[in-house]
């Protein structure tokens, strides 16, 4: 590859030389986009290094532009940012680190280019091309980066034990990039993985999980998991994922790995969304199986009640992996309760009352809920996959037919509490709730339809029953 051709259109990295030429610095494009080059991969962030002061580079190259361009210093990390429309530059001096047992946080010095690229995680991370006039798209690739890319393979550039041990985070990242490339992690640094696993216990929770995150939206993100869980770093904050590996056998009667199971449907939701709290959903939909299995000798293993249960683990599943705790975990949570409910209508003697109770408690959020069921079918006998998706198809037509009539999705009751108090001088009390939960129930039970004119006289027919009279 001619790298002088393939930067040469990019009219901000040749500023960014002249800059540094004009300053007498040696400067360089590493990390990422480096790597993205080589891939084909797009990528919009520009990490410059210098020998020097990667401040002073930053702010010559702000000061270049006619007009204003966004300078953002940070001289405790003595690393600056320009942010241009279709680039972010990121400018940083060429250092060493060293770091203490207990943090991840190094201590910096100046360094040579060598010493800044030895202190990178991985070696596909850590080639360097010259930008400086001279030397303009010349490689510097010590540790053997585009041969790993060749050969798809993540490989720390130094002792694996010391990169990890050093900032542990990396670990987490080694496996992010092996699921996001779809490449193998080399033996020894996986070694290295295996040894340091424990040390991710002095990251933070919220770093934990971007990387996490970036794992769950790659394209199969089983991959991923399968490499933290063999690592044994998923045992270090998901406890009770790791709790669904294994099956109990009593005689004949076995269940399924539900950690297995999980990855599948998880892969399946993938095929038909990049959502990632949908993507959460099928992680959390069997999360309570380990906590409610039971064995009965009729019928064998048995996981009752697991979606309440598992609606109610994941708040503080959340909460411990610093997941938001707002709508998003509210919509997770949704999913887990409901996810065996469409199952139950394929039926043909299921009451439409059945169907306008699923789309009431689902809401807008039922179209998700059946791809999460789709993906929960993954059984290994063909003609049974059929069936069941066969089965969802009439449950989604059911559901169409009811809502064309009914209009109960999202619905609220046609009568609001303001006005069951303003008709019968009632203040804020049990009574208006009973009375605006009546005619909720008799909507859902096709006593009534669903509008206003019903609603009152229903109401009225009520407010009698219970000796409640209208204001004068």
């Amino acid at each position: 590859m001619n790298l002088k051709e393939k930067i040469d259109h990019i009219a901000v990295i040749k500023r960014v030389g002249e800059c540094a030429d004009e300053l007498g610095l040696e400067a360089y494009i590493v990390g990422g986009f480096v790597r993205d080059l080589f891939l084909d991969r797009p990528s919009k962030d520009l990490d410059f290094v210098c020998v020097g002061s990667g401040i002073e580079l930053a702010t010559k190259v702000a000061e270049s532009f006619d007009e204003h361009v966004p300078l953002s210093v940070f001289k405790n990390f003595g690393t600056a940012m320009i942010k241009l429309p279709d680039w972010e530059l990121e400018f940083v001096g060429a250092r060493k680190e060293s770091y203490r047992q207990d943090s991840r946080k190094p201590l910096v010095e100046d360094g040579t280019l060598q010493e800044d690229q030895e202190r990178r995680d991985f070696t596909i991370n850590a080639m360097a091309i010259r930008v400086n006039q001279s030397h303009y798209g010349d490689l510097i690739d010590p540790f053997g980066g585009i041969m790993d890319l060749k050969k798809k393979i993540i490989r720390t550039p130094m002792d694996p034990d010391t990169t990890f041990s050093d900032d542990p985070l990396r670990m987490m990242r080694a496996v992010r990039f092996a699921t996001q490339l779809g490449f193998d992690i080399e033996a020894s640094t996986f070694d290295g993985l295996i040894r340091n696993a424990e040390r991710l216990q002095i990251i933070s929770g919220e770093r934990i999980i971007d990387e996490l995150n970036k794992i769950i939206l790659s394209e199969k993100p089983s991959y991923g998991f399968k490499l933290l869980f063999v690592s044994k770093l998923l045992h270090q904050f998901f406890p009770e994922m790791i709790d669904l590996q294994g099956v109990d056998s009593v005689g004949d009667k076995s269940h399924k790995d539900n950690f297995y199971h999980t990855l599948q449907v998880l892969d399946n939701v993938c095929a038909f969304t990049d959502d990632l709290w949908l993507r959460w959903a099928a992680i959390m939909h069997d999360i309570a199986k380990p906590a409610t299995k039971r064995f009965h000798a009729k019928v064998g293993w048995t996981f009752h009640g697991h979606e309440d249960k598992g609606a109610r683990m994941t708040p503080k599943i959340f909460r411990r992996l610093k997941l938001p705790m707002d709508e998003r975990m509210k919509y997770v949570q949704k999913l887990v309760r409901l996810h065996l409910r469409p199952i139950a209508l394929v039926n043909d003697k299921v009451t439409d009352s059945a169907v306008r109770r699923l789309l009431y408690e689902a809401g807008d959020d039922v179209d998700d809920l059946m791809k999460l069921c789709r993906a929960d079918v993954t059984s290994k006998n063909p003609v049974r996959v059929k069936r069941f998706l066969a089965n969802f198809d009439k449950v989604e037509e059911k559901i169409q037919e009811v809502e064309e009539k009914d209009h109960v999705r999202n619905f609220q009751p046609p009568v609001s509490g303001e006005e069951i108090m303003e008709i019968f001088d009632l203040p804020p009390s049990k009574i208006v709730g009973e009375l605006k939960e009546e005619i909720k129930e008799a909507i859902l039970e096709g006593k009534i339809e669903n509008n206003k004119q019903q609603a009152l006289e229903f109401m009225f027919q009520l407010a009698k029953y219970k000796g409640i009279s209208k204001k004068d």
